[in-house]
């Protein structure tokens, strides 16, 4: 099996900022979200909070998005044309995905693009709380266990950030993929 991030892997950009930005467009009164985001980041940003935490912060503005729904859609409409075009050559029935951004953001993407293997950051879309870890660093790793695969059956992983050193060490080839170019990952460099 392969084994991708999402963001800047298979998607050149960050969805997550992406469909924010997307909302604040259609609806500038979300702008109402931005102090507490802000805090959020600073928090985060002065290490007092974890990711997670921070998320919990960001996502705050998902409970006044209306229709969000049919916003997501409306959004991988638009956005789903933007997939690097490498990934469907690559593409296999088995394929996983494994994301720090939340499973709803993602999903409709990849039932786009019929990929049936997701693993994500989960964040309730209509109310914005955090269900779960961020599903980033070693959490994709524990994540991808828990959901049942098997590591020693990653043909290749590929990802954008060092951060996925460790689904990267667990297959048997890696690929860092760097705007929208796929390139030999040295693990022994990390």
């Amino acid at each position: 099996m392969n084994v991708y991030d999402w963001d800047k892997t298979i998607y050149p950009k960050d969805s997550t900022t992406q469909f924010y930005l997307y909302n604040i467009k259609k609806d500038l009164t979300l702008l109402r979200f931005l102090p507490k985001q802000l805090l959020g980041f600073s928090l985060w940003g002065l290490k007092l909070i974890d990711k997670t935490e921070m998320k919990r912060y960001f996502y705050s503005y998902l409970k006044g998005v209306k229709n969000i729904d049919d916003k997501l859609e409306n959004f991988w409409d638009e956005k789903i044309a933007d997939i690097n075009s490498w990934y469907k050559d690559l593409q296999k029935e088995d394929d996983v995905i494994v994301s720090a951004s939340a499973y709803f953001m993602v999903e409709p993407a990849c039932r786009r693009l019929n990929i049936n293997h997701l693993i994500a950051s989960e964040v309730d879309r209509y109310s914005g709380e955090v269900l779960s870890k961020n599903c980033s660093e070693e959490e994709k790793l524990n994540r991808f266990i828990q959901a049942g695969y098997k590591t020693e059956e990653i043909e290749n992983f590929y990802s954008d950030s060092n951060n996925d050193v460790y689904l990267a060490r667990e297959a048997k080839k890696a690929y860092k993929v760097k705007n929208g170019k796929i390139e030999d990952w040295n693990i022994k460099d990390e």
